[in-house]
């Protein structure tokens, strides 16, 4: 498997593993756990579990837009409702899909130049962006999981090997 292949499996695998997510904190409530009653007596999934949903969201225009691209203007921790969040992961999955199928193995060497939120220049290689843009949304879908599983809730089953399984990645 050839470079570019392995980042277009990553970004299948950030869709899927987003979406999935989405789907987790919809259906809480169905699947809350009567113990949790007094944790979380709504049965809506921890605020905080949309608001790093939204920021995923948001941080991935952000790296769209320091690659040079056109991107949503969201900001780094966006206000997003679930029909919004959902669309957004969407178009995000068919953006990184193009971006990725435009590149070659010595255009992933290349470096961008960017002021990071704190106002520093940065320099990183394209290949280095792309990674960092699949591991810091998995991170944060990490933060999720154990918000839910603190509130009684049950989070999406997101690692690699299971969007493996499944065939969300393809070969």
């Amino acid at each position: 498997m050839d470079a570019i292949e392995h980042y277009r499996r990553l970004f299948r695998y950030d869709r899927w593993a987003n979406r999935e997510v989405l789907q987790a904190l919809r259906t809480s409530a169905a699947d809350a756990d009567p113990a949790a009653a007094t944790k979380q007596a709504t049965g809506e999934p921890p605020p905080r579990t949309f608001k790093l949903l939204a920021h995923i969201v948001g941080a991935e225009w952000l790296w769209l837009a320091r690659l040079s691209l056109p991107a949503e203007e969201t900001g780094v921790w966006p206000e997003l409702n679930f029909d919004q969040c959902e669309r957004q992961i969407e178009t995000l999955g068919q953006v990184w899909d193009g971006y990725v199928a435009g590149l070659d193995a010595e255009r992933l060497e290349d470096s961008i130049e960017y002021t990071n939120s704190k106002g520093q220049p940065w320099r990183s290689r394209i290949e280095d962006v792309l990674t960092h843009v699949v591991m810091h949304s998995a991170y944060h879908r990490g933060q999720i999981a154990r918000e839910m599983r603190a509130a009684g809730l049950h989070p999406a089953y997101t690692d690699f090997i299971q969007a493996v399984r499944t065939g969300a990645v393809g070969d």
